[in-house]
């Protein structure tokens, strides 16, 4: 840490100390997880000829793992990709920072990423998802229903499960994927499962607040500090209520926490370690 990372609060005896990390981090971090759980699957198909670059690919749901699976897959050269979603606002996440692929150094794509998107389409149509090559569902709760996914036909299919740990039995009553992918006309049936922090759903936004509650609460118990505060507000109310991508882009680039310390720390390596608690991977289940 320098000394740009803080400066006094209240008294030159006292600290506020911000993250580097932001929220937009959290949200990218957690999704690479789950793309590259995909983006595994995807190539130990195409080695078994099953799937190839220029197959369809329709993703159903663009809030927040069907757009970061777009860009993940666009980016790896899979030429096809349509994502569907009933929002129409929503085709602004793909020129968005949301959810794009992590960069390696060195990597030669890197500068020009959004140009690696140009092959998503958009569209509000959910007849397109009857007879693509590979179908992602991942909607989750209230999302497709039995009749929508019992006119799916596809080589693959994959479906995002909603839920983490089993630790609720109401959401688990409510949750009827295995329902909706039994009814699929597919042979090859995938579910990508995500956890690791004991939450009760596997969403994106979930896991960030919790990462935050965690952190936060691990921070109030260091010695020095005398509170902390996460610059968080209700995001789905933003996106889908007020429909303002613009405020929803602008919150996000803030640092995610801010603590009120004597004794100045770097907080960011507690944030990551959160993060790296969880996991993604590819289930199959029939």
């Amino acid at each position: 840490m320098n000394i740009q990372d803080y400066d006094t609060g209240i008294s030159s005896e006292v600290f506020t100390v911000k993250s580097n990390i932001r929220l937009i981090d959290i949200f990218n971090l957690i999704l690479e997880k789950k793309a590259n759980a995909v983006l595994d699957l995807f190539s130990d198909l195409v080695k078994k000829e099953i799937i190839n670059k220029e197959s369809s690919i329709v993703i159903v749901g663009t809030y927040f793992t069907g757009i970061t699976i777009a860009k993940y897959l666009s980016y790896n050269d899979y030429n096809d990709i349509t994502i569907v979603d009933i929002y129409p606002h929503l085709e602004r996440f793909i020129g968005s920072k949301l959810g794009n692929p992590l960069i390696e150094k060195g990597d030669e794509k890197g500068n020009d990423i959004l140009e690696s998107f140009r092959n998503i389409r958009f569209s509000s149509d959910l007849d397109l998802i009857k007879n693509a090559d590979v179908v992602i569902d991942t909607t989750g709760l209230g999302g497709l229903n039995e009749s929508q996914s019992e006119a799916i036909y596809t080589k693959v299919f994959i479906i995002e499960d909603p839920i983490a740990e089993d630790n609720d039995p109401l959401l688990n009553v409510k949750n009827n994927i295995y329902n909706r992918a039994s009814l699929v006309n597919s042979y090859n049936k995938y579910v990508l499962k995500t956890k690791g922090l004991d939450t009760k759903t596997s969403g994106t936004m979930t896991l960030a607040i919790d990462v935050l509650r965690q952190s936060m609460n691990e921070i109030l118990a260091r010695e020095g500090v005398l509170y902390c505060s996460s610059e968080m507000t209700f995001y789905e109310e933003i996106i889908f209520k007020e429909k303002d991508l613009d405020r929803f882009f602008r919150l996000i680039e803030s640092p995610v926490i801010k603590v009120s310390t004597i004794l100045p720390f770097d907080c960011d390596d507690l944030i990551k370690d959160f993060i790296d608690e969880i996991h993604s991977e590819i289930l199959i289940r029939w």
